[in-house]
């Protein structure tokens, strides 16, 4: 009954963070309009993913080392930062490029290169690295699980855990892509890429930017 109640702590706290606006959303909701609904949920399951890795780490004591070691906390800033920089400049370049629709195998042409748009594998792996680029998520798993979790815990429990994790993650990001990819947004879209494209970008790179900047306070 202990277990019950730390697991459903533990969710609601991520749940809140989960949900709120980020890199995860932008690009989520990015691939939704831009690509196709299978696609938008394969980088939602990326994201889940993403979420079951911090929740991993978490467990493994992630708090504890970014602690002994801030200079590594400080690097995964700016590694992150840098990361979400390169998405965001690649779907600013791509605003003024035309939108290549998927054929009936769900393959784009070879000119598509936003991100997202290469296949299921791809979205899906886009998801993920998205996801693990932002380090204060990573702290935010850690600073949850290290006020909810016991001192001891059963494997059991950390595996239910990470899957309550997974879906927590992954529910929420085929939520947006299932919205964002319907056909009024798709629309809205269409017919105004290249504003919708250039603020996108802008808003990863800002996010880049903060990360990397961040890093260099104490």
């Amino acid at each position: 009954m202990q277990e019950l109640v730390t697991l459903a702590s533990i969710v609601a706290a991520l749940a809140v963070g989960v949900v709120s606006p980020g890199p995860s959303f932008v690009m989520v909701a990015r691939v939704a309009v831009a690509s196709t609904r299978s696609r938008a949920l394969a980088s939602a399951l990326g994201m889940g993913a993403g979420g079951a890795v911090f929740g991993a780490a978490a467990l493994l004591g992630l708090q504890s080392v970014l602690l002994a070691v801030p200079a590594l906390y400080a690097g995964l800033k700016i590694v992150g930062g840098l990361y979400l920089c390169y998405l965001g400049y690649l779907i600013f370049r791509s605003a003024q490029q035309p939108l290549a629709t998927a054929g009936a195998d769900g393959r784009s042409s070879p000119q598509d290169k936003y991100p997202g748009s290469r296949g299921t594998l791809r979205a899906f792996w886009l998801g993920v690295t998205t996801q693990i680029s932002n380090p204060k998520a990573a702290i935010i798993y850690a600073s949850v699980f290290a006020a909810f979790l016991p001192a001891s815990f059963s494997m059991g429990f950390a595996a239910v855990l990470l899957a309550a994790v997974f879906l927590v993650e992954a529910a929420w990001y085929a939520l947006v892509a299932l919205l964002f990819s319907s056909s009024g947004p798709q629309r809205a879209y269409l017919s105004c890429k290249s504003w919708v494209d250039r603020a996108a970008g802008a808003v990863m790179l800002g996010l880049g930017l903060k990360l990397v900047t961040s890093a260099a306070k104490p």
